[in-house]
Protein backbone atom coordinates (compact mmCIF):
# COMPACT_ATOMS: atom_id res chain seq x y z
CA UNK A 1 0.00 0.00 0.00
CA UNK A 2 1.37 3.29 -0.47
CA UNK A 3 2.03 6.21 2.04
CA UNK A 4 -0.14 9.11 2.18
CA UNK A 5 2.53 11.41 0.83
CA UNK A 6 2.70 8.84 -2.29
CA UNK A 7 -1.19 9.19 -2.48
CA UNK A 8 -1.64 13.47 -2.27
CA UNK A 9 -3.27 15.19 -4.95
CA UNK A 10 -0.88 18.58 -5.09
CA UNK A 11 -3.37 21.26 -7.28
CA UNK A 12 -1.57 24.37 -8.27
CA UNK A 13 -2.57 27.76 -7.09
CA UNK A 14 -3.85 29.68 -9.97
CA UNK A 15 -6.11 32.75 -9.09
CA UNK A 16 -4.63 36.16 -9.44
CA UNK A 17 -1.39 34.71 -10.80
CA UNK A 18 0.75 36.55 -13.85
CA UNK A 19 2.83 33.48 -15.59
CA UNK A 20 5.88 33.87 -17.74
CA UNK A 21 7.57 30.95 -19.16
CA UNK A 22 11.32 31.42 -20.14
CA UNK A 23 13.51 29.19 -21.91
CA UNK A 24 14.87 27.58 -18.44
CA UNK A 25 12.38 28.66 -15.73
CA UNK A 26 9.02 30.04 -15.21
CA UNK A 27 7.88 33.18 -13.22
CA UNK A 28 5.32 33.81 -11.53
CA UNK A 29 3.74 37.00 -10.00
CA UNK A 30 1.36 36.45 -7.47
CA UNK A 31 -0.96 40.01 -7.56
CA UNK A 32 -2.67 39.29 -4.13
CA UNK A 33 0.48 39.06 -1.81
CA UNK A 34 2.66 41.34 -4.71
CA UNK A 35 5.51 38.58 -4.82
CA UNK A 36 7.35 37.27 -7.17
CA UNK A 37 8.83 33.74 -7.90
CA UNK A 38 11.22 32.23 -10.40
CA UNK A 39 10.84 28.33 -10.41
CA UNK A 40 13.57 26.65 -12.46
CA UNK A 41 13.18 24.25 -14.94
CA UNK A 42 12.50 20.90 -12.01
CA UNK A 43 10.21 23.01 -9.88
CA UNK A 44 8.12 24.43 -12.89
CA UNK A 45 7.75 20.89 -14.60
CA UNK A 46 6.62 20.10 -10.46
CA UNK A 47 4.14 23.05 -10.19
CA UNK A 48 2.46 22.00 -14.06
CA UNK A 49 1.96 18.38 -13.29
CA UNK A 50 -0.16 19.58 -9.97
CA UNK A 51 -3.75 19.35 -11.52
CA UNK A 52 -5.41 17.98 -8.47
CA UNK A 53 -5.63 14.35 -9.88
CA UNK A 54 -2.06 13.09 -10.46
CA UNK A 55 -0.42 11.97 -7.18
CA UNK A 56 3.24 12.31 -6.08
CA UNK A 57 4.13 9.37 -7.31
CA UNK A 58 2.29 10.04 -10.46
CA UNK A 59 4.26 13.22 -11.17
CA UNK A 60 7.51 11.61 -9.97
CA UNK A 61 6.95 8.95 -12.86
CA UNK A 62 6.05 12.06 -15.16
CA UNK A 63 9.33 13.73 -13.96
CA UNK A 64 11.20 10.92 -14.45
CA UNK A 65 10.47 10.66 -18.23
CA UNK A 66 11.44 13.85 -18.82
CA UNK A 67 14.47 14.66 -16.60
CA UNK A 68 15.90 11.06 -17.54
CA UNK A 69 15.12 9.62 -13.73
CA UNK A 70 17.14 12.03 -11.92
CA UNK A 71 14.85 13.72 -9.26
CA UNK A 72 12.52 10.99 -7.91
CA UNK A 73 9.68 11.37 -4.99
CA UNK A 74 11.95 13.27 -2.78
CA UNK A 75 12.76 15.75 -5.55
CA UNK A 76 8.51 15.80 -5.58
CA UNK A 77 8.13 16.56 -2.00
CA UNK A 78 10.98 19.26 -1.82
CA UNK A 79 9.24 21.12 -4.52
CA UNK A 80 6.46 20.82 -3.05
CA UNK A 81 7.44 21.65 0.03
CA UNK A 82 8.89 24.95 -1.59
CA UNK A 83 5.86 25.66 -3.92
CA UNK A 84 3.41 25.84 -0.48
CA UNK A 85 5.90 27.61 1.37
CA UNK A 86 5.59 30.27 -1.57
CA UNK A 87 1.42 30.09 -1.65
CA UNK A 88 1.95 28.32 -4.98
CA UNK A 89 -0.43 25.14 -3.88
CA UNK A 90 -4.02 25.08 -2.89
CA UNK A 91 -3.05 23.36 0.36
CA UNK A 92 0.36 23.44 2.50
CA UNK A 93 2.29 20.40 2.90
CA UNK A 94 4.38 21.99 6.17
CA UNK A 95 2.38 20.08 8.53
CA UNK A 96 4.11 17.12 7.25
CA UNK A 97 6.55 15.95 9.20
CA UNK A 98 8.83 13.81 6.03
CA UNK A 99 9.54 16.21 4.13
CA UNK A 100 13.13 15.98 3.18
CA UNK A 101 15.65 18.61 3.05
CA UNK A 102 17.66 19.89 -0.12
CA UNK A 103 20.71 18.17 1.24
CA UNK A 104 18.96 14.79 1.97
CA UNK A 105 17.57 14.47 -1.82
CA UNK A 106 21.62 15.35 -2.73
CA UNK A 107 22.34 12.37 -1.10
CA UNK A 108 19.87 10.12 -2.68
CA UNK A 109 20.11 11.18 -6.08
CA UNK A 110 23.79 11.74 -6.12
CA UNK A 111 25.48 15.22 -5.98
CA UNK A 112 25.88 14.53 -10.49
CA UNK A 113 22.01 15.17 -10.87
CA UNK A 114 21.90 18.37 -7.98
CA UNK A 115 21.29 20.75 -11.31
CA UNK A 116 18.00 18.64 -11.52
CA UNK A 117 17.04 19.98 -7.67
CA UNK A 118 13.73 22.16 -7.81
CA UNK A 119 14.40 25.56 -6.88
CA UNK A 120 12.17 28.68 -5.86
CA UNK A 121 13.48 31.93 -5.33
CA UNK A 122 10.65 34.33 -4.59
CA UNK A 123 11.07 38.52 -4.45
CA UNK A 124 8.85 40.77 -2.79
CA UNK A 125 7.58 43.60 -5.30
CA UNK A 126 6.50 46.73 -4.61
CA UNK A 127 3.04 47.62 -5.68
CA UNK A 128 2.42 50.02 -8.37
CA UNK A 129 1.76 52.92 -6.51
CA UNK A 130 5.12 52.43 -4.62
CA UNK A 131 7.34 51.96 -6.78
CA UNK A 132 6.11 55.38 -8.60
CA UNK A 133 6.64 57.31 -5.28
CA UNK A 134 10.28 57.47 -5.82
CA UNK A 135 12.30 60.95 -7.14
CA UNK A 136 13.90 60.98 -10.49
CA UNK A 137 17.57 62.38 -11.02
CA UNK A 138 17.97 66.00 -9.89
CA UNK A 139 15.34 66.13 -7.71
CA UNK A 140 15.93 67.41 -3.67
CA UNK A 141 15.96 64.62 -1.12
CA UNK A 142 16.44 64.14 2.52
CA UNK A 143 17.46 60.23 2.65
CA UNK A 144 18.58 57.95 -0.35
CA UNK A 145 15.37 55.78 -0.13
CA UNK A 146 13.56 58.93 -1.41
CA UNK A 147 15.32 58.75 -4.77
CA UNK A 148 14.64 55.69 -7.75
CA UNK A 149 18.30 55.39 -7.78
CA UNK A 150 18.45 54.55 -4.34
CA UNK A 151 21.11 57.39 -3.89
CA UNK A 152 20.79 60.61 -2.01
CA UNK A 153 23.88 62.86 -2.48
CA UNK A 154 24.07 66.26 -0.93
CA UNK A 155 20.36 66.85 -0.94
CA UNK A 156 19.75 65.57 -4.83
CA UNK A 157 18.70 62.51 -6.55
CA UNK A 158 21.92 60.83 -8.09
Amino acid sequence: MKNRREQRVPEAWSEELVVQELAEEVLVYDQDRHKAHCLNHTAALVWKQCDGRRTVSDIAGRLGREMEGEVGQEGVLLALEQLSRTHLMKEGLRSEKAVVSRREVMKRIGIGAAVALPIVTSIVAPKASQAANCRPANAACTASAQCCSGLCNAGTCA
